[in-house]
């Protein structure tokens, strides 16, 4: 990989002296470059010799700081195209090469084109262009934010888009995966956000995979769009791009039957009825808690045959479905008594995450009724399973699992009953049952009574 480093010589008498680029790149590479930037002794005592702050400076001169970084990216900008036209690397064919980029028909870098401000635009695109929804916008910008703080705790604000490497790539990785620890060394960095945004753990694995996958694709449309020579993720080793994007998943994690009865029978603190009220619904519903929190009166319906039922188009999915068909999820009894009784007002839906959100208070529900099992969930620092008390691992996507789980079991029974043989079609056909066919394998799931209501909501009938 290429070094560029600032070389100076201050004749005597003189207060500024203008600094030249030595760009080198193993024992092949060894040219200069002299720039039109002049400086002081006093400024440059604040840098390293790659143009860096050294450490524990917060006092320097921002403009020399800003024209270093930008004079760094023109000759590695101008290094690369050499490079690519096969022309031989002197210093002379490097200063051609630099005023080729520098004369008024091609800008110099800028902060237009700083490796933030060209995801945020990439990002914004794809939500204006309906590549992806509101809920993957937040997430993207949640993204964003983590590369900001890394970029500015490296002092790596102004970095242009293409100069982001794949060492950098692999140090970002290390960051996003430690962030908290950076927490209380650089306080001004996280001053400004929540407390519930701020990150208090190692985050895991398949979090960080998550974030890399954004940033290949990120690259990946900026090398499509010959705005950058090779993804910084193309020039990682095979090994190291597996090992950066591998994902790994526990053995699933669901509620019983039993379990999910013993929560919605357990005396619980008037703090935690509401998390109970949304739990339990959503468990009935089984959507992502993005369409969760989403939900109002307007998503409830009423069959020809009084059932009542949820209807809505999944956020993740509604942008590259092939139709505008709806999820229909019939309603068990104990799910319209709580829609009834809050309206899908439930404000701890409001916050999933955070010390305080719906997913803490999921897992302190199931503490306090008891749903204790212990469960394998594999220990990234340790390269091995603990086994955990459920109510430890419990949060949204428990619910969303649960409910897969108990309608996956009635399927089942279909076959183990001799009804069919395993592998069927026609086990295999539930998306494609009736509203009231799939009510009644969820009655049978969820171990309730089937009922039928009138356009009123109010139940006119039930029976077993």
């Amino acid at each position: 990989m290429e070094k560029i480093i600032i070389v100076w010589r201050f004749k005597e008498g003189e207060k500024k002296a203008r600094l030249r680029f030595r760009l080198r790149e193993g024992r092949a590479v060894d040219v200069f470059h002299k720039s039109n930037i002049m400086a002081t002794v006093s400024d440059l005592d604040k840098f390293e010799v790659s143009g860096e702050l050294r450490p524990r400076v917060t006092i320097y001169n921002k403009d020399l700081f800003e024209a270093i970084q930008n004079e760094k990216a023109v000759i590695r900008q101008a290094y690369k195209r050499l490079v690519e036209k096969g022309i031989s690397v002197t210093s002379a064919n490097l200063e051609k090469e630099i005023q080729e980029l520098t004369t008024p028909a091609v800008k110099l870098p800028s902060r237009e084109k700083t490796l933030i401000a060209r995801i945020t635009k990439f990002v914004d695109d794809g939500y204006r262009d309906g590549v992806f929804g509101l809920s993957r916008l937040k997430h993207y910008r949640g993204s964003i934010g983590k590369l900001s703080r890394y970029l500015r705790i490296h002092r790596k604000s102004s970095l242009p888009f293409d100069a982001f490497t794949a060492d950098m790539l692999m140090d970002y990785r290390l960051f996003v995966q430690d962030e908290y620890q950076y927490v209380e060394r650089y306080p001004a960095v996280y001053k400004e956000m929540k407390d519930r945004d701020i990150p208090t753990e190692r985050r895991k694995g398949n979090t960080v995979v998550g974030e890399m996958k954004f940033l290949r694709t990120f690259f990946g449309e900026l090398e499509d769009r010959d705005e950058i020579g090779k993804s910084p993720f193309r020039k990682l080793g095979s090994e190291r791009r597996k090992t950066v994007m591998k994902t790994t998943y526990d053995d699933p994690v669901f509620l019983r039957k039993e379990e999910l009865k013993a929560v919605m029978a357990a005396d619980v603190p008037e703090t935690l009825k509401e998390t109970r009220d949304a739990f339990i619904l959503h468990c009935a519903i089984g959507c992502r808690v993005g369409d969760f929190q989403k939900m109002t009166m307007e998503n409830v319906a009423v069959s020809p045959e009084g059932i009542p039922y949820i209807h809505y188009l999944p956020q993740k999915t509604k942008n590259t479905q092939g139709d505008n068909h709806e999820i229909e999820t019939p309603l068990m009894r104990s799910a319209l008594e709580i829609i009834k009784k809050t309206g899908f007002n439930l404000p701890i839906l409001r916050y999933p995450s955070g010390k305080s959100g719906y997913n803490k208070k999921i897992k302190k529900l199931l503490e306090v009724a008891g749903i204790d099992r212990k469960v394998a969930v594999f220990d990234e620092a340790a390269g091995e399973n603990k086994y955990l008390p459920l109510y430890e691992v419990g949060s949204s996507k428990l619910a969303r699992k649960t409910h897969v789980d108990l309608m996956n079991k009635v399927q089942v029974d279909l076959y183990a009953a001799g009804l069919h043989r395993q592998g069927s079609k026609a086990v295999q056909r539930y998306t494609m049952l009736e509203l009231k066919d799939r009510f009644a394998l969820m009655c049978v799931a969820f171990g309730e009574e089937q009922y039928k209501v009138g356009e009123d909501l109010e139940i006119v009938s039930s029976h077993r």
